[in-house]
């Protein structure tokens, strides 16, 4: 276990470059996509190693599995739009059965011998975006590597939500429960409550990003259909909060967001949090400046006009 300086100085946003690997249910919602082009769009800062594809089960998929086999070959086809290669693996084709049983996939594996090379001087950052059951495996496959990397996850509702009954977290709660109680150094962006606030429209998007290259105009399209497919012509805004995930690692000096350390809470399978405060520290992000944030994404992702 990380003594609790270690554990403080882990939980800071990174001064320096830094290698992440992007855990993604890439098909599931149009926020992924923007959070991939974010990453690899910020190479002055992320050393993107990695894409692991996380499963997904909602009307847009016929089981987990088939989730994450088209959130794999999501993460391909924005990876072309970009013109640029990393490797991408498949991750676990259902959810954890429970608190000690991994899911292997080649996903899992890679997080679990990649983490190895890495230390608590030089952590492997672990941004996930979808039900964490990837993170999990890894970690119940080698749990040592718990004190070489920094998880971020985009999951479950603020605390004073109602209920935390998010997409991310209900799918998995097996699994947000291994990783929350791992010991990792652990970073939370809730949903409903904070990063719901970051937010976006048609007319803006066509205005910042439209023309820019062929990622952005598809981001472009894909969000605009999907919003009108369920606005059916009312105004609507859209989130696109998978990007608040990345978006934290680029928070020097607080200028996106604000966090605040916290005991690390429990994901209850009734969907609630429970508390104990002798468990360690995790951050817990609570406010995002939606404009800045929204300024940075379009500076990376839209770089010179076609």
């Amino acid at each position: 276990m990380l003594d609790e300086i270690t554990r403080l100085r882990l939980l800071k946003c990174p001064a320096n470059p830094i290698d992440m690997v992007l855990d993604t249910d890439a098909y599931n919602e149009i926020d992924d996509q923007f959070a991939i082009a974010y990453a690899i769009s910020a190479s002055e800062k992320l050393n993107v190693r990695a894409f692991y594809a996380a499963p997904f089960f909602n009307e847009r998929s016929s089981s987990p599995a088939d989730g994450m086999e088209k959130s794999y070959r999501e993460i391909q086809k924005l990876l072309a739009l970009a013109e640029r290669e990393y490797p991408v693996l498949r991750g676990a084709e259902d959810f954890l059965p429970d608190e000690r049983t991994p899911v292997r996939s080649p996903a899992a594996i890679d997080l679990a011998e990649r983490a190895l090379r890495y230390s608590a001087e030089r952590p492997l950052y672990v941004v996930a975006i979808g039900a964490i059951t990837n993170i999990a495996s890894a970690l119940l496959l080698c749990p040592e590597i718990a004190e070489r990397m920094v998880v971020i996850w985009l999951g479950g509702n603020a605390p004073q939500w109602p209920d935390n009954r998010e997409f991310n977290v209900r799918q998995d709660v097996a699994a947000a429960r291994v990783v929350f109680g791992s010991g990792v150094s652990l970073v939370v962006l809730p949903c409903m409550g904070v990063v719901s606030a970051f937010r976006t429209t048609g007319p803006e998007l066509e205005q910042w990003l439209r023309g820019r290259n062929a990622l952005c105009d598809y981001l472009v399209d894909h969000t605009v259909e999907a919003a009108e497919e369920y606005a059916k012509g009312r105004p609507w805004s859209r989130a696109i909060w998978d990007v608040t995930a990345v978006g934290w690692l680029l928070n020097d000096g607080g200028r996106l967001m604000r966090d605040r350390l916290i005991s690390t809470p429990i994901p209850e399978y009734d969907h609630h949090y429970a508390w104990d405060d002798t468990r360690p520290y995790c951050k817990m992000v609570y406010y995002i400046d939606r404009d800045a944030l929204f300024a940075d994404l379009v500076e990376h992702i839209g770089g010179k006009r076609a």
